[in-house]
């Protein structure tokens, strides 16, 4: 895996209004790794992402991607440096049907280009083929999560942030969603993930980080853990 971080966080402060969520979070994404941030509710999870794609602007601090200070550029600056969020409220049409949902995902690519990527996340989604002219309403909660998944991978993205991608799905579809994030890693695929299912959470990540009140208190190796996570959940929850 190389050593220059594809995304540098530093001394990042940022959040609602007058209320501080990131106090000085600083850390790195390195190219085709999944990243794990971890901590209680409040603790700047969330926060860390919509900072890092434009929907909550810093108040200080840098937000580095491969070489371009991203801090204070809007949204679709950011998308188009090639940064796509799953959110956790997915943030689906819900009366547009799910090809519609997946190719707004694509609108900067040429018409043959979306076509081409469109059947490569049906090959790798043969569920929401089969289901691609039904509204997204009509879908299941796994369902539509394929599809927000799907639609960030329509625009080829050389950083995916994922916020809960297992949040309130069944424990099957929390299964096939950390199957798709296994592919992912071995596509090489760069994630930044929140999830509060540590055994997800573990699964998919190279690296993890823990935060607790905006700042980074503890970080490392996931394979050094060696399956002991006790320490950790402590360390977040306590």
């Amino acid at each position: 895996m190389p050593d220059t971080p594809l995304l540098q966080i530093r001394d990042l402060h940022a959040g609602y209004g007058k209320k501080p969520i990131l106090r000085g979070a600083s850390y790195d994404v390195l190219p085709g790794e999944c990243l794990t941030l971890l901590g209680a509710n409040g603790s700047g999870k969330s926060t860390s992402l919509n900072a890092v794609c434009g929907f909550v602007r810093p108040s200080a601090g840098s937000v580095l991607f491969d070489g371009t200070e991203t801090a204070g550029l809007p949204p679709h600056r950011i998308f188009a440096l090639g940064i796509a969020q799953v959110s956790q409220a997915r943030d689906l049409f819900p009366d547009l049907s799910v090809e519609d949902n997946l190719r707004l995902g694509a609108m900067r690519r040429g018409g043959r280009e979306m076509a081409e990527t469109l059947d490569r996340i049906y090959a790798r989604f043969p569920r929401l083929k089969e289901r691609r002219r039904q509204p997204t309403r009509t879908l299941s909660g796994g369902e539509q999560q394929m599809v927000a998944i799907g639609r960030a991978l329509m625009s080829k993205p050389r950083l995916l942030l994922l916020d809960e991608p297992s949040g309130g799905l069944s424990p099957q579809f929390c299964e096939e969603i950390a199957q798709i994030i296994d592919a992912l890693k071995l596509e090489g695929v760069t994630m930044l993930m929140v999830e509060q299912n540590l055994n997800l959470a573990f699964r998919a990540a190279d690296r993890f980080i823990v935060l607790r009140d905006g700042q980074v208190v503890d970080g490392g190796d996931v394979r050094a853990m060696a399956g002991d996570h006790d320490a950790i959940v402590r360390n977040i929850y306590l």
